[in-house]
């Protein structure tokens, strides 16, 4: 079993920046964030191959969010940069093990969600 915290979320005007933060109990191959805004189905955000450190992104975040893993703190984060109001919702983190995992695929092990509401 591999537990996974979220940390970082909070409230942020149009324009403004915030990261994210997820710790996750073991190490994972692969890491990935996603988002649910209420009435909304969840969204795939990013995710990383954790051993090789290659990143993937949604269209909708693509050039303002950067996700990153730190190896030795087994730490994922989200930088978000130019939020934007649509950006609002309950961001996730997730963890799987396994070969290379995408958005679409089932993630096994997820944490509890940071909220984070951007304001115009």
């Amino acid at each position: 079993q591999v537990q996974v915290v979220e940390s970082g979320g909070g409230s942020v005007q149009a324009g403004g920046s915030l990261t994210l933060s997820c710790t996750a109990s073991r190490s994972v191959t692969n890491m990935a964030w996603f988002r649910q805004a209420p009435g909304k189905e969840r969204e795939g955000v990013a995710r990383i191959y954790t051993g090789v450190g290659v990143p993937y992104y949604a269209d909708t975040v693509k050039g303002r969010f950067t996700i990153s893993h730190d190896k030795d703190k087994n730490t994922l984060s989200l930088q978000m940069d130019s939020l934007k109001p649509e950006d609002t919702a309950m961001y996730y983190c997730a963890a799987a093990r396994g070969a290379g995992k995408g958005l679409g695929d089932r993630w096994d092990y997820w944490g509890q969600g940071t909220q984070v509401t951007v304001t115009s």
